[in-house]
């Protein structure tokens, strides 16, 4: 819907991507009459998708819509950056200087992703060689980079600290490594994975699927590494050596760990993930816990609601939640938001509880996922309760993966209907 210009909106929802949208559809269909997204961007990614643009099996146009192709009817786009939110005002400022104000504001910016806190990574990206599936121009370079590979060494790194689906990171090497194995040149590659963690994910029903397929491809796993600095010029990443053999699990659990001892592993290729944070802006909101430098917005985990200002509510990325953030997780988080904030307009009890659920599921070949769904602990959490096949390596979740829940998110998700 076109932006009238309006100096205020009933629900003002900050981010226009997976969670943003969700919920604006969802408000929608549950009565909401007057929804606005404020959204820069004209180009709508479906971020998963880009990890089969990378691996080789989609072209890039199956990641990206026109952004006011995919907002829900009725809701209003507002072309605009944030600049900041003053929740005592209840009101937003954005880029052009315009100010919004607000009856409910749900925030999901997503996360930032800092290149530059790896000196020499955005160098390495900028090179022929630099290649990674979590931005929509590196994975197009990926798809054709990691082909063209013959011989040599090629090293993905997935970072420590907060990120959104962090085990999205090992999906191109599964996938170059089987079409690598194709091709008949795999033994001549060295495929080198490092993870801050001791672990490849933390949960032991996963972790053993994803073991077998590294010991299928022969890579060579760096447990507990984490990139600290690339020379471009060389081709050589260096790695911090974490001593503390920390067993939290999961990635996004572990810190990033930049001390300790320093490794140096030369490359032909390099795919790597940034470490990532809460967009910058956010840090001068107010909305963060205190003493929380992270910037994420603080919420009640199982409402989404802000414990100090009730008419501000967060989820995805940018949410203080304690679950693994991921596409999957939003789901339950956009129903039980907009349960929420429906009854908080109405001065009803808030309904709903969000459960921690979250998903990853692992794309080990061009034909098999293993789907890791789990709580906020890393435990089990089956969608058909005490089955857990899915987190074995099929077929049927490879199917679903690349084929159907795109058209789902595209069709469905995206207009709240799902």
């Amino acid at each position: 819907m076109t932006d009238p210009g309006a100096a205020r909106h009933d629900v003002l929802i900050i981010g226009g991507g997976n969670a943003g949208l969700c919920t604006a559809g969802r408000l929608r269909r549950s009565g909401v009459v007057d929804v606005a997204v404020i959204e820069p961007r004209s180009t709508h990614v479906y971020q998963p998708m880009l990890s089969h643009v990378a691996g080789g099996t989609a072209p890039s146009s199956a990641a990206t819509r026109p952004q006011g192709s995919v907002t829900p009817k009725g809701v209003v786009w507002i072309q605009d950056r944030v600049e900041t939110i003053d929740p005592v005002a209840y009101s937003v400022t954005l880029l052009s200087g315009r100010r919004i104000g607000y009856g409910q504001l749900v925030v999901c910016p997503g996360i930032q992703k800092d290149w530059a806190a790896v000196p020499g990574l955005q160098e390495a990206m900028d090179s022929p060689f630099g290649v990674s599936n979590y931005e929509y121009e590196y994975a197009r370079k990926a798809s054709r980079v990691l082909r063209e590979v013959r011989s040599g060494t090629v090293v993905f790194t997935q970072p420590g600290g907060h990120g959104t689906c962090s085990g999205a990171s090992q999906k191109p090497m599964y996938l170059a490594c089987d079409y690598w194995r194709a091709t008949g040149v795999l033994d001549r590659i060295r495929v080198v994975l490092v993870v801050p963690t001791p672990t490849l994910f933390g949960m032991p029903l996963i972790d053993s699927e994803l073991e077998r397929k590294v010991a299928e491809y022969g890579i060579e796993v760096r447990y507990g590494r984490e990139l600290v600095e690339v020379d471009a010029g060389e081709r050589r990443v260096v790695l911090a050596v974490d001593e503390r053999a920390t067993a939290l699990p999961g990635p996004d659990r572990a810190q990033r760990w930049t001390d300790g001892p320093r490794e140096t592993i030369a490359y032909d290729v390099l795919h790597a993930v940034p470490p990532q944070s809460a967009p910058d802006w956010l840090a001068g909101t107010g909305l963060a816990a205190e003493g929380d430098e992270g910037g994420f917005v603080e919420v009640d985990p199982l409402t989404l609601r802000h414990p100090r200002f009730p008419d501000v509510w967060a989820l995805g990325d940018a949410a203080a939640t304690v679950n693994s953030k991921s596409g999957g997780a939003l789901r339950q988080q956009t129903t039980t938001l907009a349960k929420n904030l429906v009854a908080a307009q109405k001065g009803r009890p808030l309904p709903r509880v969000y459960n921690g659920y979250s998903v990853c599921p692992f794309v080990v070949s061009r034909s098999s996922v293993v789907f890791a769904e789990f709580d906020d602990r890393y435990r089990p959490k089956p969608t058909i309760p005490f089955w857990t096949g899915l987190a074995k390596e099929r077929r049927v979740t490879f199917i679903a993966d690349r084929r159907v829940l795109p058209w789902v998110y595209w069709n469905l998700i995206l207009q709240g209907r799902a």
